[in-house]
């Protein structure tokens, strides 16, 4: 098995980490254009506000990567913005200004520094049968978004579902398989990638694909600390968004076990504490620079299983590329010209990895063991129920209502009480490499 540091040639590792950026790059400026429109920001805000989040999203990325004796989990980890910060953000900004969502993305990120150590010595409460429902539940529940984005991207738009973009997603998925399943060497490695480019390509044909916004962007945009608002600060909306960066925490932990399991590494609590502190050095980072928190995107467990590559000099390239694509709007563009139905049948490729993988950890359990048994099937189907009925919670006040309808949330919880009330409590020797 290779590991984390097995170098690449240098070109090789470069396309990996444009597969890597192409996998994350739609999610991650989905997050500005929802919150930038909702909020009213003009246009020159708005390109502001997607080129300075791909930038910051390469030093995030970087900050995991390059472990120090405080910071960085250093496995193949991208960050992006958090999908779960959005709601929140938008009430905040529009009730307290758009100064007091970076005050409290500030305040966020510096109580996850703080509590890092700390929450890492949970480590011992995430035996297999947890992390394995828990990366089951991480795949399953992304599997929607691919749908959504194969239809077409959004569910109201009259072209939802057109037989344009069903047709688009199928053949991208057909490339990807044709690629996996009979090339060979690197070019089975970058199967998604070139996946994309094709279905790229093939909706191009058939008149789907604008280059309008390349020629509107940009060739420059440097990134400015308080460009949008200075920051001010409300113990509300700081209390919002302490539990958001805790839920994302809870879903890093999923991802940081998913990429431990495929690169083969055991992780330590100093490893788990330096990871989530690299988390919140980006969450303030993003209030500083007037963007949005970040946190790691599970999308990109699915691009190491598949590529079979598991080291981390391509998510180097990836975040250098991200780096000069948010300093460089006119080239960042380039990859919003990609179809949303060409990314949502890449997508489903990928995301559905995600989930086989979880149910191979699930497979290795003692699933005959019945406290085994009942908290995987229990805290699955409780992440999924809630993912589809979100509604069932609508009476809990709204700050525990984000909380817990946020499927992998769930499905954390419930793990965890579980296997401890059905497993009992875990031994003084697991808290390390249980």
């Amino acid at each position: 098995m290779e590991t984390p540091n097995h170098p690449l040639p240098k070109f090789q590792a470069l396309l990996l980490g444009l597969q890597h950026v192409l996998a994350m790059y739609a999610g991650s400026i989905l997050v500005p254009l929802l919150i930038g429109t909702a909020l009213h920001f003009n246009s020159t805000q708005l390109a502001y506000l997607i080129s300075v989040d791909i930038f910051c999203t390469g030093l995030a990325t970087l900050f995991q990567l390059k472990q120090t004796p405080i910071t960085g989990i250093a496995l193949p980890v991208v960050l992006g913005s958090s999908i779960q910060a959005v709601s929140p953000l938008i009430n905040i900004g529009s009730s307290l200004g758009w100064g007091a969502m970076y005050g409290a993305t500030i305040v966020a990120g510096l109580f996850v520094i703080l509590i890092a150590g700390t929450f890492a010595r949970l480590r011992a409460f995430f035996p297999p049968v947890v992390t394995g429902s828990l990366i089951t539940v991480i795949g399953l529940s992304l599997i929607p978004i691919a749908l959504q984005n194969w239809g077409g991207g959004s569910l109201t738009a009259k072209s939802f579902g057109e037989w344009q973009n069903l047709v688009i997603g199928f053949v991208t998925i057909v490339l990807t398989l044709l690629l996996m399943k009979f090339a060979k060497g690197f070019l089975k490695a970058i199967a998604v990638l070139m996946g994309i480019i094709l279905g790229t390509l093939f909706a191009a044909a058939l008149g789907r694909v604008s280059l309008k916004p390349v020629a509107d962007a940009a060739w420059f945009h440097l990134p400015q600390p308080f460009f949008l608002g200075t920051p001010t600060f409300s113990w509300s909306a700081s209390l919002t968004m302490i539990i958001i960066v805790l839920t994302a925490m809870v879903e890093a932990t999923g991802v940081y076990f998913a990429l431990a399991d495929l690169t083969g590494k055991k992780l330590e609590q100093k490893d788990l504490a330096r990871g989530y502190r690299a988390e919140g050095l980006a969450v303030v980072l993003s209030g500083i620079f007037n963007t949005f928190p970040y946190s790691t995107f599970s999308q990109n467990v699915a691009v190491v299983r598949l590529s079979g590559v598991k080291t981390n000099q391509p998510i180097y390239y990836a975040a250098c590329l991200l780096l000069v694509l948010g300093l460089l709007p006119k080239f960042g563009s380039l990859a919003t010209i990609i179809p949303s139905a060409v990314l949502g049948g890449a997508m489903m490729v990928m995301f559905s990895t995600i989930a086989i993988q979880g149910l191979q950890i699930l497979g290795k359990v003692d699933l005959n063991k019945e406290g085994n048994l009942l908290t995987a099937g229990l805290s699955i189907g409780a992440g999924l129920g809630i993912s589809s009925v979100p509604t069932l919670l609508a009476h809990l006040p709204e700050q525990l209502q984000m909380v817990m309808t946020n499927g992998v949330v769930m499905t954390t919880v419930v793990a965890v009480i579980l296997n401890l009330l059905l497993n009992g409590w875990p031994k003084a020797d697991q808290d390390v490499n249980a």
